[in-house]
């Protein structure tokens, strides 16, 4: 068996260094990401027909706006960003550059993975919380949000998976991390093994995430 994976064995350390460039660029893209498209789904929401602020106008830019950054093909954003990226982290290659198109990447998913978890939250609650003289501020906070928290971490999964899957791709364009190391190693040298063993590593961190959503969810659910 360890003679179809020598080259994976030899370069056993990379896989270790490599890993961990894949979870530093998915965490910190998540935090940043995460947090953003979180206001930006909760504004998406007020503005909507219906919404606490409702605005057809802003809610109509944003919604288009939103709908053409999700359009862009990731390889095609990290070309448009390369001067963005190289004026905030000094440069276009490596994990923390790739930072950058990863999270304008995920920001209008997640924003549009929110928006619609929100939705869900019942509108009869909304109601009678403004009729208890609940603020905007209170509604957003104690009913949008803590309502919708369950719809919220199902769509945090998703993204987070959606995220990781990106994290391979800026690896091929030098972003570092598994991706890099199944292409630039694996694939250009057809050394199989190699490529075997990331794609089996990215598949663990994916069940990994999944795992942590679910109990998390769970939790949240009892």
């Amino acid at each position: 068996m360890f003679k179809y994976f020598e080259n994976a064995y030899n370069i056993r350390y990379d896989f270790l260094i490599e890993t961990k460039s894949t979870i530093y660029m998915t965490v910190i893209a998540a935090l940043v990401a995460g947090l953003l498209g979180l206001i930006l789904g909760v504004i998406l929401v007020l503005f909507k027909d219906g919404g606490l602020l409702e605005n057809k106008k802003i809610y109509s830019i944003l919604d288009k706006i939103v709908n053409i950054s999700r359009s862009i093909p990731f390889i095609i954003l990290i070309a448009l960003l390369s001067s963005v990226t190289r004026f905030i982290v000094g440069t276009t290659i490596g994990s923390t550059a790739a930072i950058v198109p990863l999270v304008f990447a995920c920001i209008p998913f997640y924003s549009r993975q929110v928006e619609n978890a929100l939705l869900e939250v019942d509108k009869g609650i909304i109601e009678a919380a403004k009729s208890m003289g609940y603020s905007k501020l209170q509604i957003i906070l104690h009913v949008y949000l803590k309502e919708g928290l369950i719809g919220i971490v199902r769509v945090s999964q998703l993204t987070l998976i959606s995220l990781l899957s990106l994290t391979t791709m800026a690896g091929a364009v030098g972003g570092g991390g598994l991706g890099n190391l199944a292409i630039s190693q694996g694939y250009y040298r057809y050394r199989n093994d190699i490529t075997i063993v990331a794609t089996v590593i990215i598949l663990v961190l994916v069940f990994l995430i999944q795992y942590m959503g679910n109990k998390i969810i769970e939790k949240i659910s009892h």
